[in-house]
């Protein structure tokens, strides 16, 4: 395994298993953004390279870390008992430098970001948050660690925000999707099955699945199994007609969830836990 920096076709940092040919690609500067992911000789992460090589633009693709909010709050403002402080979508983790490691046991790497001024100014808490990202076989797994580092209980939501890379929306299937959804697009109750009828005019929905969810593309010949674990079980799904890719999310808690309660994590003050999540590349079948 190695790690080693590349200028071409943008600046990122590109860690190889040398066993097996697949790659990470990050950009640590970036927001941690992992930019590509190729498995089994396949890129599976989608990005948008024009648009990220414009700075005037947002990102669309890579791996986005939603944190210490997933979705947004009402006129962006985050309520608690120190004050009320104004938070954008998603937080602040995807637009931050994170600290770029290599892991001890030479599977993956590691993303760092900790608590600054500029953070305090948005979300007064002192943190710690980790990822390990490691390659696996045929697999991609996701570790993260968030401690408390402040005096008091310090309540958060974490998600990540993937896009991949698809062939057609109009193939396209999942599997394992509950009954129900939450369309975010109404913010109301909806049929699974509905939904994946919009694929191909463009979705945003909340599911509470009961295990995995499994990305179909049998035109490409292949799938993606998102394999979450509570806390971090809640599934997002996002398609921007006409991209060729789709965005499958693990969520711990839905949209204001730090204001609503629903799925609310609070750490008290010196605590920290793990949330893991893992995707899977196979055939379609």
């Amino acid at each position: 395994m190695a790690l080693v920096q590349r200028q071409s076709p943008y600046s990122h940092w590109e860690f190889t298993n040398p066993s097996t040919g697949d790659l990470l690609r990050v950009v640590p500067e970036r927001g941690g953004l992992i930019t590509g992911w190729r498995c089994a000789q396949q890129e599976v992460i989608y990005l948008d390279l024009d648009r990220f090589l414009d700075p005037s633009q947002s990102t669309r693709g890579g791996m986005p870390i939603l944190f210490p909010i997933c979705g947004g709050l009402p006129h962006n403002i985050l309520p608690l008992p120190q004050g009320d402080f104004e938070l954008k979508q998603h937080g602040f983790a995807r637009d931050l430098p994170w600290l770029l490691e290599t892991l001890d046991d030479g599977q993956g790497i590691a993303l760092v970001l900790e608590d600054n001024e500029a953070t305090h100014a948005a979300y007064p808490f002192q943190f710690r948050v980790r990822l390990e990202v490691r390659l696996a076989a045929l697999a991609l797994e996701i570790s993260t660690r968030i401690e408390n580092r402040s005096e008091g209980t310090m309540p958060f939501s974490f998600g990540l925000h993937p896009y991949f890379n698809i062939s057609n929306l109009q193939t396209l299937r999942f599997e394992g999707l509950p009954e129900h959804c939450l369309n975010h697009l109404s913010m109301a109750d909806a049929l699974s099955a509905e939904q994946m009828d919009c694929l191909n005019d463009g979705v945003d929905l909340l599911v509470r699945p009961q295990g995995s969810v499994r990305l179909v593309d049998p035109d490409a010949g292949c799938s993606l199994e998102l394999q979450a674990s509570h806390p971090m079980d809640l599934v997002v799904i996002w398609t921007e007609p006409p991209r060729k890719m789709v965005c499958l999310e693990p969520w711990t808690g839905p949209r204001q969830a730090l204001i609503s309660g629903d799925r609310k994590l609070e750490l008290s003050a010196g605590q920290a836990c793990t949330l893991q999540s893992r995707y899977v590349f196979g055939p379609p079948q």
